[in-house]
């Protein structure tokens, strides 16, 4: 396993608060609440690239357990094995799938917004299936419930972080992005 600096873990602990943050803007939409934590997931990946991402959003679900940082102020396992679970476990592969993607050109734009495209995938399959599964629902109606009424907002919110990321990179600020191929 390689070695983890002190600032690189305090990356990982701002990003698992940001998360935190993003999730605090709640918006119920049916069974699945509308919040800013799948920009944040994003921006994880794109910033810290793929392990220190996972770790990032590892540490939230963690988190999630004994304090109330899930959408809505909710916390405990009952929420990660709940409904909406399916959709915080893939977060860690939306980090994951994003920081991969983002690391073979961390400056450029265009290929910043495919992997954050790319890494709502992960979220809304792992999503879509857990609903089915635990309101006893088709995966058609879940996708039609947990979903289909977030594309639009997802896209947008991939397209900012992909914004957001490509301005830090620029700045001088020893993130792990800005160190990666493609500098």
């Amino acid at each position: 396993m390689p070695y983890t600096t002190t600032r690189e873990l305090t990356y990982v602990a701002v990003f698992a608060a940001l998360i935190a943050v993003g999730a605090l803007v709640s918006v119920p939409v049916g069974t699945v609440p509308f919040t800013l934590q799948v920009l944040f997931v994003l921006l994880a990946g794109m910033m810290l690239g793929p392990r220190l991402g996972v770790l990032s959003v590892a540490v939230y679900l963690v988190l999630g357990l004994i304090a109330p940082v899930y959408a809505g102020g909710t916390s405990g396992i009952g929420v990660l094995f709940g409904p909406t679970g399916g959709f915080l476990w893939g977060f860690t592969l939306a980090a994951m799938l994003t920081g991969a993607i983002a690391s073979l050109h961390p400056r450029n734009l265009g290929v910043l917004v495919l992997a954050g495209i790319a890494g709502i995938v992960p979220i809304y399959a792992l999503g879509a299936f857990w609903l089915a599964l635990q309101a006893h629902v088709t995966l058609g109606a879940a996708l039609t419930l947990g979903v289909v009424p977030f594309v639009w907002a997802d896209v947008l919110k991939a397209i900012g972080a992909a914004l957001i990321a490509r301005s830090l990179v620029s700045l001088p600020l020893g993130l792990p992005a800005a160190t990666r191929r493609g500098r």
